[in-house]
């Protein structure tokens, strides 16, 4: 097996967890150069994801930070061309479905490294959304495309990609199986909010469908207030934002059983989600490692990409209806038996693997 040349993309936070398994895989026989985007700037929404999870600093960081979407992925295009010339990586690899992800995946495929996309075949099957055009284009782009569960392959199949394609188990999977004892172990999150396991809702905002429309937004708030038992809310900086300018956040900074908090790293989240008695989120992130931590989850969206966490019984559509909502945090109704979806915890030692079975140009 020849020693490869990755060239590692990374953003957005889900793509900071994601990436820690793969990296570790991957350095064990290939050479990885791990380039930081900067879409994500704040040290408590990425600098503190490459402290807690052992990920290697990047050998790039191109703090290219907010904007819209057009000039915020020109000007990740413009920077990453520039690091794919200099490095000249057999493959370039990606994550998921951010501005990070489409930026790395059009200067691949304009070049000669191929392209390789983790979670690969993931449909809302909503245009309006951003994340769903870049997840579409950087999938009929891509060289090697991972899928994380059978369905997700059938679905590339249904667009004409079959070549590739792997079906690997999901990366964030094996995350969560890394830290979840770690963080019981280090995190004290709990004890410093004053809280108990299976008594508190977590609840997490950041899509743009959500933050940017004050109906929408304004019905999430009602929503949550409405909850019997307390919700912390670890607060996105752009949801932060959009609830002063709305008006909306003294509603929630002066609701009784609301604690707001700012993000927290990744081992105080997984801890907060692993005991909470449920979560209410827009997050695909979230909805799976809630499923993965036998957390009920209710999801602040009319679909979802995970649409096997919803069809088990997992996980429930609320979309941003305060009466929906309202319901979802007063059901308990038992859960039903979990199924495995997204397969054993084992998907970077897969997804190395193909790496390195692909046929380089």
């Amino acid at each position: 097996m020849s020693r490869l040349k990755v060239l590692s993309v990374v953003g957005a936070r889900p793509q900071f967890i994601k990436a820690f398994p793969v990296s570790d895989a991957l350095r064990r026989d290939h050479d990885e150069v791990l380039v930081h985007t900067g879409q994500h700037y704040d040290e408590s929404m990425s600098g503190v994801f490459f402290d807690e999870l052992d990920i290697p600093e990047p050998d790039y960081n191109l703090g290219v930070g907010s904007g819209g979407h057009a000039a915020q992925t020109a000007e990740m295009m413009t920077r990453l061309d520039a690091v794919v010339a200099d490095e000249a990586p057999d493959v370039v690899l990606v994550y998921g479905d951010t501005n990070s992800t489409l930026a790395a995946a059009l200067v691949a495929a304009k070049r000669d490294p191929a392209l390789a996309h983790v979670e690969a075949g993931l449909r809302s099957h909503n245009w309006e959304m951003p994340e769903e055009v870049n997840r579409v284009l950087t999938d009929h782009c891509s060289d090697l495309l991972f899928a994380p569960s059978e369905s997700a392959a059938e679905t590339l199949a249904s667009e004409g990609i079959r070549n590739g394609v792997s079906v690997t188990g999901d990366v964030q999977y094996d995350a969560v199986l890394r830290v979840r004892e770690a963080a019981r172990e280090r995190s004290s999150i709990l004890a410093d909010l004053d809280l108990r396991d299976g008594e508190y809702v977590l609840a997490t905002v950041h899509r743009a469908a959500n933050t940017d429309d004050r109906d929408r937004l304004e019905g999430i708030v009602e929503g949550l207030v409405s909850s019997e038992l307390p919700v912390v809310f670890p607060v996105h900086p752009r949801t932060e934002g959009a609830l002063e300018e709305s008006g909306l956040w003294p509603r929630l900074a002066d609701a009784e059983n609301v604690v707001l908090v700012e993000p927290v790293g990744y081992l105080d989240f997984v801890r907060l989600l692993d005991g909470a008695e449920r979560v209410a989120t827009d997050s695909g992130g979230v909805q799976k490692e809630a499923f993965y931590l036998d957390t009920r989850c209710l999801t602040l969206r009319d679909e979802t990409e995970w649409t096997e966490t919803v069809d088990a019984g997992w996980n429930a559509l609320v979309g941003a209806d305060a009466t929906a909502i309202r319901a979802a945090l007063a059901d308990d109704d038992p859960l039903p038996e979990k199924p495995s979806l997204y397969g054993d915890g084992s998907a970077a030692e897969r997804i190395v693997a193909a790496l390195s079975e692909y046929e380089y140009a």
